[in-house]
């Protein structure tokens, strides 16, 4: 079980042992980490060059126990939201 994350530091840390997108060319993309109530969410950004690419997820980082789960590749505030009800069905 991982630690769970008290940083966007840390959130970042656990997410680039499992969570590494990749740009057309293979160099790595840059994770942005958001932090929110239940969990950090981290997520890709790419240069403005790199073409548009469908698909792909985030990943989430519980608060509380450290748990990981992907979401779709949504904007941030849905990708979280989208999060908060899977976490509520239980």
């Amino acid at each position: 079980m991982t630690t769970a994350p008290r940083t966007t530091d840390e959130a970042l840390a656990i997410a680039r042992t499992s969570f590494q997108p990749l740009c057309a060319d293979g160099t790595p993309a840059t994770l942005n980490v958001q932090e929110f109530d239940l969990g950090f969410l981290i997520y890709a950004t790419f240069p403005p060059t790199e073409p548009p690419s469908y698909g792909g997820s985030h990943l989430v980082i519980s608060k509380t126990d450290g748990s990981t789960m992907y979401v779709p590749n949504f904007p941030p505030d849905s990708a979280i939201e989208l999060y908060r009800r899977e976490v509520a069905r239980g």
